[in-house]
């Protein structure tokens, strides 16, 4: 039975219902100097590390379909709740991507050392990595970006979230949730299962980001402009935040000194490692296969 699709236990954690798997032996929590607190990591598996970073209103789960292709590669899995969500603390309400990156750093450094690192991010974790790899390109040797903030999300995009926290019963807020997940996470909304739906709600509940302000600017691609490290994106081809774009979304890429290619896969929208997880973890096999070539000086 792979690594995750072990029979799953619900627990509360911090008053807040989150999904528990029944981690192997060879997993660890790690805590790192964040703010007030810590960040939280999680580790698997063995070998040279590859560092996994979350989207928005995530956690560590939005990687809980392709932590298997990782071990069995014969590499270690690491993968923080960055600052202000899941079970890290936070750097206060005015926290943006920029700030995450400084405890971020020292969060490496402190549990895997200054080597450079092959890193696999997604969608506001990809904003993140961005920025890191610009301001410390000894830091990141390869780059996988899932579903990156290529281009600013502007209003009237045709993505209406509804709100939650008002609502007193679980039923009702579970089914704002799964309408939230098919608008923007998944293609097919059959493809959302109860589990899921639990899995949003229980990452809804710890986001403390409120306003993503970077992703509405040009930043992600002012960072790409000095990136020089090996650097892949993977889109769902039906992510509703690019499907109309792909052009421009491909102009903005290829401005990226390190840029090697971009692969849409087919029938997924936005969290795609999770909806094609058979098709995202052929990707993350041969990427983690492959030799990285020089980087590029910008």
């Amino acid at each position: 039975m792979p690594l995750l699709q072990a029979t799953r236990r619900w627990s509360i954690i911090k008053g807040v219902h989150a999904l528990a798997p029944s981690f192997p032996s060879d997993t660890s929590r790690h805590e790192t100097p964040c703010g007030d607190g810590v960040m939280v990591w999680r580790r698997w598996g063995e070998g040279e590390p590859v560092l996994l970073l979350h989207g928005g209103s995530g956690s560590w789960t939005h990687w809980l379909r392709n932590i298997d292709t990782i071990v069995d590669a014969g590499r270690s899995a690491w993968i923080p709740d960055l600052p202000n969500f899941g079970d890290s603390a936070s750097l206060g309400d005015q926290a943006d991507a920029d700030a995450v990156v400084a405890p971020l750093l020292q969060g490496m450094e402190v549990l895997l050392g200054r080597a450079s690192r092959d890193m696999v991010a997604f969608s506001f974790g990809s904003l993140v990595a961005s920025l890191l790899a610009a301001a410390h390109p000894d830091r990141v040797r390869r780059l996988l970006l899932v579903g990156p903030p290529v281009l600013p999300l502007r209003s009237g995009k045709g993505v209406a979230l509804r709100p939650w926290q008002h609502l007193s019963s679980a039923a009702e807020q579970a089914d704002v949730h799964r309408a939230n997940l098919a608008a923007i996470m998944f293609h097919d909304p059959c493809a959302i299962d109860a589990h899921t739906v639990a899995l949003q709600a229980a990452n809804a509940a710890r986001d403390r980001m409120r306003r993503r302000r970077l992703v509405t600017t040009d930043a992600f691609a002012r960072a790409l402009a000095h990136i020089g490290c090996d650097t892949s994106a993977v889109f769902g081809a039906q992510d509703t935040l690019y499907r109309d774009a792909w052009p421009s979304v491909r102009a903005v890429l290829d401005a990226c000194p390190g840029f090697r290619g971009m692969t849409l896969v087919p029938d997924a929208g936005h969290w795609v490692q999770y909806e094609a997880a058979s098709a995202c973890n052929q990707i993350l096999r041969q990427w983690l296969s492959a030799s990285p070539p020089a980087p590029v000086h910008p």
